[in-house]
C-alpha cells in the first residue's frame, strides 16, 4: 500500500507493559519458595525476550496468508499430535499437560486454542452464505472443537476446555448463526458440563468449596481462602512490591495461576483495578478491531483472538475471587508459563496486524469503516 500502515498503539504498549509487570510479579510471587531465587524470574525473561520477537514478526504478516489450507491443517495437525504426545511424558500434580524438553515444558492446549479460533474463522468466512446449514458449517467446527476439547479433558484441564468451547460457540454467533441453534446447544452443553462436574471427585470436590470455602479452609477450599486473605489484606494501596507474605508458603501457585492475588497484596485495591483497566481496554480495542476489519475473515478472526485473552482474563480474576471454582486457567500476559505467554503474544501480534489493515481503510475522517459493510467491495 501507498501508505505505512500502523498498528494500533493502545494494545501495543498494552502487551508491553503487562509483560514487563508479569516478569516483575513472577520474581516478587517465586522468590520466597523457589530453590534458586531467580529461577523463575530469569525463565519468564526469557520466554519474553522469545515472545516479544514473535510477535513482531507475526504483525508484519498478512492476515490473509492464515487462511491457506496448508497453514490450517498444518497448525491443526502439530495440535493434535502434541495433544496425544502429552500423554506419554510423566504427569504433575494428577495431569498431563505438559511436554517436558528438559530446558521447557511446552502446554499443548494453549496452542489448541489458537488453532481452534484460525479453524473457525476460516471455515466461517468461506461458507458464510450456508451458515444455517449444519452438515456446512456446524457439523464441522462441532466436530473438531469438541475432538480438541475432549483430548484436553482428558489431561485433565476442564478450565481450558470450556474456554475453547465458549469461543467457539461466540464465534459463531456472531457469525450470525440462528438462536435456536444456540438454545439447542446450551441444552447440551449445560447437562454434559453438570454431569462432568458431578462424575469427577475432584472436580465435585472445588465446586463444593467454591460453594462454601470455610467449610474446609485448610482442604479443598484452601487456595480460595487464601487468595481471599491476600486480596484483603492489600488494602488499598498494599503491602509494596516483595513484601506480601501469603505467596509464602500460604498461597500454592502464587506465580501462576494465582499471581493476581499476589498483586493485590502487594499493591492492593489500586493494583488490581489498574489490571482491570489493561483488560478491559484490550477488550475495547481487540473488540473494535474486529468489528472494523476491512473483510469477514479479518473480523471473525479478530474477535475470536480477543475473546481468547479477554475470557482467560475474567475466568482466572473471578476465580481468585472466590466467584468461580478453582480452575488452571493463567492470567494472560502476566502468569508464569511460557506456553501461554507466547502464544498470547502470537495472537496479539496477529490482531495488530489486522489493526493496521483496520487504519489502512480509514474514513476521512479517520474513523475505521464497519468491516462487515465492505462485503461488497471485496473481490
Amino acid at each position: 500500500m501507498a501508505r505505512t500502515l500502523k498498528s494500533d498503539r493502545w494494545l501495543f504498549l498494552l502487551t508491553v507493559m503487562l509483560v514487563c509487570v508479569s516478569v516483575v510479579m513472577v520474581y516478587s510471587a517465586s522468590a520466597a519458595t523457589a530453590s534458586n531465587h531467580y529461577h523463575f524470574l530469569l525463565r519468564q525473561s526469557m520466554w519474553a525476550v522469545i515472545g516479544f520477537g514473535a510477535m513482531s514478526v507475526v504483525m508484519r504478516i498478512d492476515y490473509h496468508a492464515y487462511k491457506q489450507p496448508v497453514v490450517i491443517w498444518g497448525l491443526l495437525g502439530v495440535t493434535f499430535v502434541l495433544l496425544v504426545a502429552v500423554f506419554f511424558f510423566p504427569s504433575i500434580n494428577g495431569t498431563q499437560r505438559w511436554i517436558s524438553l528438559g530446558f521447557a515444558s511446552l502446554q499443548p492446549s494453549e496452542l489448541a486454542k489458537l488453532a481452534v479460533v484460525l479453524f473457525t474463522a476460516a471455515l466461517l468466512d468461506k461458507r458464510m452464505h450456508r451458515i444455517h446449514h449444519p452438515r456446512e458449517v456446524l457439523l464441522p467446527v462441532a466436530g473438531l472443537t469438541l475432538c480438541i476439547t475432549a483430548l484436553i479433558l482428558r489431561q485433565p484441564d476442564y478450565g481450558t476446555s470450556a474456554v475453547i468451547l465458549a469461543v467457539t460457540v461466540a464465534m459463531v454467533f456472531l457469525a450470525g448463526l440462528q438462536y435456536r441453534y444456540l438454545i439447542v446447544t446450551a441444552l447440551l452443553v449445560v447437562p454434559a458440563a453438570v454431569a462432568l462436574a458431578l462424575t469427577s471427585e475432584y472436580r465435585l470436590r472445588r465446586v463444593l468449596s467454591f460453594l462454601d470455602p470455610e467449610a474446609d479452609p485448610y482442604g479443598a477450599g484452601y487456595q480460595a481462602t487464601q487468595s481471599l486473605i491476600a486480596l484483603g489484606s492489600g488494602g488499598v494501596f498494599g503491602l509494596g512490591l516483595m513484601d506480601g507474605i501469603q505467596k509464602a508458603y500460604y498461597l500454592p501457585e502464587a506465580h501462576t495461576d494465582f499471581i493476581f492475588a499476589v498483586i493485590g497484596e502487594e499493591f492492593g485495591l489500586f493494583g488490581t483495578t489498574f489490571m482491570l483497566v489493561c483488560f478491559a481496554t484490550i477488550a475495547w480495542r481487540g473488540l473494535r478491531i474486529g468489528l472494523t476489519a476491512p473483510d469477514r475473515f479479518g473480523s471473525l478472526l479478530g474477535l475470536g483472538l480477543t475473546m481468547i485473552i479477554v475470557l482467560q482474563a475474567l475466568v482466572n480474576i473471578s476465580v481468585v475471587t472466590a466467584l468461580l471454582p478453582t480452575k488452571g486457567i493463567p492470567l494472560p500476559f502476566v502468569s508464569n508459563g511460557g506456553s501461554s505467554l507466547l502464544i498470547n503474544m502470537i495472537g496479539m501480534g496477529v490482531l495488530l496486524n489486522i489493526s493496521q489493515h483496520v487504519s489502512a481503510v480509514a474514513g476521512p475522517a479517520g474513523q475505521p469503516k464497519a468491516g462487515w459493510m465492505l462485503e461488497s467491495q471485496e473481490a
